[in-house]
């Protein structure tokens, strides 16, 4: 950016350079210009940092922006190559495009797809992109050796940061040439598979050291999936051609054969154009019930029965259970849920490869959606860790960003702070409960306008306080609500509500605070699994609310006598303090108030009316001479 342009823009403008930048899509080092500018033109200290904080906040808008660019080329990857396999006519050109697109998305320097040889014993180099030595291109490998070997026999992905010094995997004198001569250092391989059996591998591999990340990983086995599947179709074909040719004469057969591979091109069409104008899950299989001339519904893996369930994801094929068919929709060993064709008992092998496909374009289509749910959650909890811990903030902003949530910080709120009680098993256990918990309160908070965030080890929220509700009723419909999602007990303290929150900027710490404190006490009474807010303590309520609402306590343990005592002009609330005086007594107490031991049962028998008849118990009876007490305090000419 050009020293005239800092300069014209108006002092106010601070965020405007940035806005230029992210328009024109500059480089990382583009940002740090407007700042040294600034300071070199000898700018105000607060204009400099003013400054800052916009370059932060521009260089996190763009990478949340590049992110989002690159999820977005995964996804239109992989559906590219769905759709080519729907449409598969040349084995070899769908192969060297998901290579091809593997490296381009995991920005390697190689990419190369290995195929097993039954009949020869070994595994070789079927498709290469990037490769320049001629001998590593030509490659043939022992069964079990090097890194391939090693995917083969465990059936899962494995990575070396150092493929020369790395001890894990079999070293032989011609794999260890091969790669050196196309000088890898770090090699990432998938497996790919046709049901249980491992047919080959597909690799990423850098020239320097690398780790790979795991949604890498994810990537590249999924690219292994379409493969798989690419070199599955093409067998199919294969074989659908060789059975025509043999019962060539019989031409109904033949007929009858056609019709069902036009169906399966119709449904894999269908699909891709599902997929390209955004369909769901539920078009998918609308769309399959049309062709398969039956009914597909898509269930939650919880849902679909769990012994035929685990066979299709574990062989890779649907599976018939009783009248009805199954077909795992999984992703990277991850069961997402499952395609169920209704009443159809005999099915054609391409009509159930088609519910195959279906099944994988589904779990496309899933991991698409979880992607932006998690982009989502992440929003939702920066801003609300915004409001827990800066202190220098700008409420407009604020209110832009919830906004855009769809929440409205303006409106009364509760925060509510949530916890699963009870030792884990394993460390690897507990951070699986706590990711559980995130999660469904990040869904919660979304279906509600709200926010949510981890924190503390659980989960604090923020939720609107619907007209007429109570906190203590938001508090234990949430620990309901997340205790189903994560079949735990979930415990969840409230805060009293809150309002004011982008002007004051210890509203939320504070109320988190007591939501908190409300938390903590429901686990020392032994109430794990139960929601509260301090109202619901009785007079330890006071103790835990943040605000020490004593008039509120009165009301609630007394406020029913005293408004009797108002409306009727009786003396219920002197005859009460009496008895307790009194030490409970009847006899003593009319002699206090010189009035008939008759007139003091009545009296009493009207309070325990009035207040339960659990009135009495120790419990009770403590409240309510605090209550009593605190009312004298608060009206001392009060007789």
């Amino acid at each position: 950016m050009s020293r005239d342009h800092v300069q014209s823009a108006p002092m106010g403008s601070i965020e405007a350079p940035y806005l230029e930048l992210l328009a024109r899509d500059a480089s990382a080092e583009a940002y740090e210009q407007p700042v040294l500018l600034a300071r070199a033109e000898g700018r105000a200290a607060d204009r400099i940092a003013a400054l800052e904080r916009a370059k932060l906040l521009a260089l996190r808008v763009r990478a949340e922006l590049e992110g989002r660019r690159r999820r977005e080329a995964e996804l239109s990857a992989l559906f590219e190559t769905a759709h080519d396999l729907a449409g598969l006519r040349d084995l070899d050109a769908v192969l060297q495009a998901i290579v091809q697109r593997a490296r381009s998305l995991l920005g390697t320097d190689v990419a190369y797809l290995t195929l097993n040889d039954p009949g020869r014993g070994d595994t070789y180099m079927r498709v290469t992109e990037g490769s320049v030595s001629a001998r590593f291109q030509q490659l043939r490998l022992g069964m079990g050796e090097g890194l391939g070997g090693l995917v083969a026999q465990t059936t899962r992905p494995y990575v070396t940061d150092d493929y020369m010094k790395d001890a894990r995997f079999q070293h032989t004198r011609t794999i260890d040439a091969g790669v050196g001569d196309e000088g890898l250092v770090a090699i990432l391989g998938v497996p790919l598979m046709l049901g249980p059996h491992v047919i080959g591998v597909l690799f990423a591999a850098d020239r320097r050291a690398r780790v790979f990340e795991r949604a890498q990983i994810a990537l590249l086995g999924s690219f292994a999936a379409l493969a798989a599947a690419a070199i599955d179709t093409a067998n199919l074909l294969t074989e659908t051609r060789a059975a025509l040719a043999g019962l060539e004469r019989a031409n109904g057969i033949i007929r009858d054969r056609s019709a069902v591979i036009e169906r399966a091109s119709d449904v894999h069409d269908r699909l891709a154009e599902l997929v390209l104008r955004g369909g769901g899950v539920h078009d998918v299989a609308a769309a399959v019930s049309e062709v398969l001339d039956g009914t597909v519904e898509f269930t939650e893996a919880a849902a679909a029965p769990a012994e035929p369930l685990e066979e299709s994801r574990a062989e890779g094929h649907a599976v018939r259970h009783d009248s009805d068919w199954i077909a795992a929709v999984a992703a990277g060993g991850e069961l997402l849920g499952a395609l169920v064709l209704r009443g159809h008992p005999g099915l054609d092998p391409v009509d159930q490869r088609t519910l195959e496909r279906a099944a994988m374009v589904t779990s496309l289509l899933l991991l698409a959606r979880r992607s932006a749910a998690e982009a989502e959650q992440r929003v939702r909890g920066e801003l609300l860790d915004d409001l827990l811990d800066a202190r220098d903030r700008d409420p407009r902003l604020l209110r832009e960003r919830a906004a855009r949530l769809h929440a409205d910080l303006d409106a009364t709120q509760v925060v509510l702070a949530a916890r699963i009680e009870g030792p884990a098993a394993d460390a690897d256990e507990e951070a699986a409960a706590r990711r559980r918990l995130w999660s469904a309160a990040s869904h919660l908070a979304a279906t509600r306008h709200g926010l949510a965030s981890a924190r503390d080890g659980g989960a604090v929220l923020l939720l609107p306080l619907a007209p007429g509700g109570t906190a203590t009723d938001l508090a234990r419909r949430t620990a309901r609500q997340l205790g189903t999602a994560v079949h735990q007990p979930v415990t969840v303290g409230a805060s009293a509500p809150v309002t004011g929150l982008t002007t004051d900027p210890e509203t939320v710490t504070a109320a988190y605070a007591e939501g908190r404190r409300c938390l903590d006490a429901l686990h020392l009474l032994g109430r794990d699994g139960d929601g509260a807010a301090a109202e619901d303590f009785g007079f330890l309520g006071l103790l835990l609310a943040g605000d020490r609402d004593i008039a509120g306590f009165v009301d609630r343990t007394v406020g029913p006598v005293v408004s009797y005592d108002e409306r009727r002009g009786t003396d219920l609330l002197r005859t009460l303090d009496a008895y307790f005086a009194c030490g409970m007594s009847p006899a003593r107490t009319k002699d206090a108030l010189h009035v008939h031991v008759n007139t003091v049962a009545q009296r009493l028998e009207r309070v325990g009316r009035l207040l339960g008849e659990d009135w009495h118990t120790p419990a009770r009876a403590l409240e309510i001479q605090l209550a009593l007490r605190l009312h004298r305090l608060a009206a001392p000419d009060r007789r």
